[in-house]
């Protein structure tokens, strides 16, 4: 699909162009662990499911297309009232779509049920700190995609883990883990330079006040995970690899592209150690490899499956 760059950016859209990026990312032998060890769930007792920074609702259906749960109550919680209101909208439409749900149930919950399998699906828009503060009964599986990099993960994660039970299982996918690669190159030095002064913006982020990313949080996840009472059941790469084919971009891959190079230019527009003018040719540039399907985009990242001891 050939499309032109776009005079705005909507992050919502963003967040369902980037569902098929995940889609092909996500590691399956990370996921097949994961399925391997969902306890036992039934109509009077579902498995209590939170997952943080929901965005739009992709998450829940791939749970479902995926056949990850049987029975469940899913808390979708995400910060952006908009992604919530969309997520409801767009998870409803999907499931009228799909032949496998026989019933759906539209109130204060949406409801969802196939012939063996049913989920209710609460949308939660609100902070993250306020949640964990409010200390809502323990969830048997914790879901976090694409979102572990954009916080204190050291100081996060210890509260975190007060949401799960013992013995509890999480989801962590998509971490971002300190490769970004644009090919093909323009000029290598300079490359490397708008490269490493991206990965710095993420170390240096700071929300509230406080700290709020790591450009390898994948690596670091390792020891942070163990260190705070978490076997690692199963780890493995899930790196976005976007590239054209003879139609160019599948589905709608060339904006999440465009979304990406805005990102990175609005992180980096007016940084000192950046020749400006030779970065907006930069971006400009790298903008038209994506209206020709030229551009390959690769980011590294790192899947995790484990339970809190």
């Amino acid at each position: 699909m050939i499309m032109t760059t776009p005079e705005k950016y909507s992050f919502t859209r963003y967040l369902a162009a980037k569902k098929s990026v995940d889609d092909r990312a996500l590691n399956r032998q990370v996921w097949q662990a994961l399925v391997e060890q969902i306890p036992t769930s039934s109509p009077v007792a579902p498995l209590r499911v939170l997952e943080i920074g929901a965005g739009i609702g992709t998450m829940i259906e791939r749970v479902w297309d995926w056949q990850l749960l049987t029975f469940s109550s899913y808390t979708a919680l995400d910060a952006e009232m908009e992604s919530v209101m969309v997520a409801w909208e767009r998870l409803e439409r999907w499931a009228r779509q799909r032949p496998d749900i026989r019933e759906i149930l539209s109130g204060e919950d949406l409801v969802i049920h196939g012939d063996s399998c049913a989920m209710e699906i609460r949308f939660l828009a609100g902070d993250l700190f306020d949640f964990i503060a409010i200390q809502p009964e323990p969830y048997d599986l914790l879901i976090a995609n694409a979102f572990l990099d954009l916080v204190d993960i050291p100081a996060m994660l210890p509260k975190l883990f007060r949401l799960l039970k013992p013995g509890g299982l999480f989801y962590f996918s998509i971490n971002f883990d300190g490769l970004t690669l644009f090919e093909p190159e323009i000029d290598p030095e300079f490359d490397a330079q708008v490269q490493a002064l991206y990965h710095r913006t993420m170390d240096e982020r700071i929300v509230d006040g406080k700290p709020s990313g790591d450009s390898r949080v994948g690596r670091h996840l390792f020891g942070l995970l163990q260190a705070n009472g978490a076997e690692i059941l199963q780890a493995g790469a899930s790196d976005w690899v976007v590239f054209p084919g003879r139609a160019g971009y599948p589905e709608d891959e060339a904006y999440f592209l465009h979304f990406i190079i805005h990102t990175l230019h609005q992180a980096l527009h007016a940084h000192p150690e950046l020749d400006q003018q030779r970065f907006e040719q930069w971006i400009a540039l790298r903008h038209a490899q994506v209206d020709r399907a030229e551009l390959l985009y690769i980011a590294h990242q790192v899947d995790f499956a484990g339970r809190l001891r």
